[in-house]
């Protein structure tokens, strides 16, 4: 192979500098999940409660986002919400965000419409008996919801999360083109310099690729502990 075209020595210079952007990536992920989640759990009530308009209204927000590619998304969300800003308010209220705010909205958004169709699945699963026996005993709604419900439909929800989160972290790739220097910004500003990408672009899939690897290994281990002691033919406790 052509020394120019590829190299191994240069492929082991970037490696630092593009795994030293990697924690970003974690950060994205996160932020982006706990964001998820809440909203997801919001549209999952609405959905099972069956509440006029806002149950519409849910559908349409699930069907446009699971519909609709999260590039679109990412730019809709960051050129988006300053024109929003300064129709409602008359002026850019967001001027002074940082870029990674639109960044977790975008991916929270996105990833709230796929989650909410996995929570309501899981708070389904709960048997019904389990929500009277809360009644029964003295808890309102809310508590017998936070208590009892949750816990339960949390460890059903845990295998579709985690391939979500797995499916995630991969995708954060794309935040690059709102000017963040993740991993793939670094890529970005390595082969402006050196007019070389390929190698960083290996250091980056392999990053990805193990990084994914290591996630899968953690889920798969939390799962287990969960489910410990419980037969996995059987239902929620």
């Amino acid at each position: 192979m052509n020394d120019d075209f590829f190299s191994l020595e240069r492929m082991i210079d970037y490696f630092p500098k593009i795994l030293s952007k990697f924690p970003i990536s974690l950060y994205i992920v996160a932020v982006s999940t706990a964001l998820a989640l809440v909203m997801g759990t919001v549209l999952a009530v609405i959905r099972i409660k069956k509440l006029p308009a806002l149950h519409q209204l849910a559908s349409i927000y699930i069907s446009f986002f699971r519909g609709t590619p999260i590039l679109i998304q990412i730019f809709l969300v960051y050129y988006g919400i300053p024109l929003l800003s300064n129709a409602l308010f008359g002026s850019n209220l967001v001027s002074g965000w940082n870029k990674l705010i639109f960044v977790f909205l975008a991916y929270g958004i996105n990833e709230s419409a796929y989650l909410a169709e996995h929570i309501r699945a899981a708070i389904l699963s709960v048997p019904r008996g389990q929500t009277e026996a809360g009644s029964m005993v003295g808890l309102t709604s809310l508590q017998t919801f936070r208590r009892i419900v949750l816990p339960q439909a949390f460890r059903v929800l845990l295998p579709g999360l985690g391939a979500m989160v797995v499916g995630l972290l991969p995708a954060t790739a794309l935040a690059y083109l709102l000017g963040i220097i993740d991993m793939m910004g670094m890529v970005t500003v390595i082969s402006y310099s050196s007019y070389h990408s390929l190698e960083g672009y290996a250091d980056a899939a392999i990053i990805f690729v193990a990084a994914s690897v290591v996630l899968e290994k953690c889920i798969s281990l939390l799962i287990r502990k969960m489910n410990y002691g419980r037969n996995p033919a059987e239902g929620p406790a």
